[in-house]
């Protein structure tokens, strides 16, 4: 019997919010404990590059729509509510009200089991009235699911650590951009951050809560930290100098919002409802949610660990789930294809694209030629100074060439780059092992186009580490057009020229003459 056959009698779960944040990573931890998943979206095309797209249902809807919602709600057992009108205009609390009464009634009028909802973690006694537009409409939106006639479970979070959560993004982006900072008066506001495995962990498990418990349940990680020192302890889990944080009290939450949109990718939009929430403080009252969900061994993760784990998802996994196959998908805190555009960190990119008057094998024979002493095919002698500078800071320079004329493995070294893949006669990716602030990536690839055509397609990818990581590329990017781009054109030059008056069965050895002169060109 397959693994769906024995899903065919599983409880159905109604994700909404899939193409978001925390629904998106929600969905597989599903479908891992044995549930069937019904996604609604507004979009279901956006949910076509999750690994788990082919496991689960995708229904086209608004939570907006009584309508689209009745017809969603159709055989299901738990409906999870991971969806918010931030962002979406000034009238975004009526948004929420509206949406969350039309999804509480189509609930009761299905015999849905469980309503699943994960808000705001709120302070204590501060009066709602006094709340951030953002904390009032998700308690406002709880209390509406709680009275909805349904079991509810209500989850109330602070501040979620994950690669590629808002929250994160913005703590990540200040910390590593400036490593002096003036800051509002709120970085000296206590928060309880909790981590992203532990969120979904726990939405999970409220799934199968008994049909008496429906209340709010306050979860956080094991850590109450200020933002100042959420920002210190960031710096050095990321191997960062120790930041300098100047408090100055006369930054309103607009102008807060208009600074870290300026200094990190997160829009001054959404920057500005989240800075407004942290006037207040936000630490749990209760850990009520162990009874129903135990914690395993080493949870809740604590802050130091959550920010370790998503830092190496950035640092590692985020370019390899891009570009390898060799990542592991579906992880919670993986950065995924529909995450906004600033998820993840930043990622800079050099990218080429070329027709090539020769076949697909013949550029691959060149490229997989490339280093040692067939050179990089651009500006000799920028290469050659990069590598003495990399050397004069201790790195490994251009002397290490490479072990085979015209054949590499992965894994072994070439020049001041490593073979991280090689897919043969399609794909070649170097990994940049000199002295950078920062991780750099360079990949080449021989392909073909629908009208049978041979194309070289090149891209270098940066992904800086602090301030001095992006001054880096910005100091170096004038120079792409001719170490990139003649080294493109190069490629594409030296593969025509092998290919003629040459047997399909002949090595890729391209005249040393001709390869200088096309050299020469490129520095033009």
């Amino acid at each position: 019997m397959t693994t769906d056959d024995h899903r065919a009698g599983a409880p159905l779960c109604l994700v909404t919010g899939a193409t978001g944040y925390i629904g998106g990573r929600l969905v597989p931890e599903l479908l891992a404990a044995g549930y069937r998943v019904r996604c609604l979206a507004r979009s279901p095309e956006r949910l076509r590059d999750h690994p788990w797209a082919g496991r689960a249902e995708a229904v086209r809807g608004d939570v907006t729509d009584a309508e689209s919602v009745t017809r969603a709600m159709e055989g299901v057992d738990v409906a999870y509510y991971l969806v918010h009108a931030l962002g979406s205009g000034r009238d975004f609390e009526d948004t929420d009200r509206r949406a969350a009464r039309i999804f509480g009634e189509a609930a009761r009028a299905a015999g849905v089991r469980r309503v699943v909802y994960l808000g705001g973690l709120t302070p204590a006694g501060v009066p709602e009235r006094e709340l951030s537009p953002h904390l009032r409409s998700r308690a406002e939106v709880g209390r509406i699911l709680l009275d909805c006639g349904v079991p509810t479970t209500v989850l109330r979070a602070a501040v979620v650590i994950g690669s590629g959560s808002v929250s994160f993004e913005m703590l990540r982006h200040l910390t590593e951009r400036l490593p002096v900072m003036v800051t509002p008066s709120w970085v000296h506001t206590r928060i309880q951050p909790v981590a992203v495995r532990d969120v979904l962990r726990w939405l999970v498990g409220s799934a199968g809560m008994p049909a008496d418990v429906s209340r709010a349940f306050d979860i956080g990680g094991p850590d109450v930290l200020t933002y100042r020192e959420m920002m210190m302890r960031y710096a050095a889990v990321a191997g960062l100098p120790r930041r300098l944080v100047l408090p100055v009290p006369v930054l309103t939450p607009g102008l807060s919002s208009h600074w870290v949109g300026l200094v990190t990718p997160v829009p001054a939009s959404i920057a500005r409802p989240l800075t407004e929430s942290l006037r207040h403080e936000v630490v749990c009252r209760e850990h009520d949610i162990a009874r129903y969900v135990p914690d395993p061994p080493g949870h809740p993760i604590g802050f130091d660990e959550a920010v370790r784990l998503a830092l190496r998802r950035v640092r590692d996994a985020q370019v390899a789930t891009r570009w390898s196959s060799a990542s592991v998908p579906g992880a919670p805190s993986d950065p995924l294809p529909t995450d906004p555009d600033w998820a993840g960190g930043s990622l800079y990119t050099d990218l080429r694209e070329l027709p090539v008057d020769a076949s697909r094998e013949a550029l691959w024979r060149v490229i997989e030629g490339i280093g040692g002493e067939n050179g990089w095919y651009s500006f000799p002698l920028a290469w050659a100074v990069r590598g003495w500078l990399d050397r004069l800071v201790g790195g490994v320079g251009l002397r290490r060439g490479r072990r085979d004329a015209a054949r590499l493995r992965v894994g072994e070294s070439l020049d001041f780059w490593r073979v991280e893949e090689i897919e043969p006669g399609r794909l070649l990716r170097l990994r940049a092992e000199m002295r950078l602030p920062g991780l750099a990536w360079l990949e080449m690839c021989a392909e073909t186009d629908d009208d049978g055509r041979t194309r070289y397609r090149q891209r270098a990818v940066f992904h800086p580490h602090g301030l001095l990581g992006h001054l880096y590329w910005w100091s170096v990017s004038p120079f792409h057009a001719v170490v990139f781009g003649g080294m493109a054109r190069n490629i594409a030059r030296t593969a025509g020229a092998g290919a003629t008056g040459r047997t399909s069965g002949s090595r890729a050895r391209v005249p040393r003459r001709t390869l200088s002169r096309l050299l020469r060109s490129s520095a033009r």
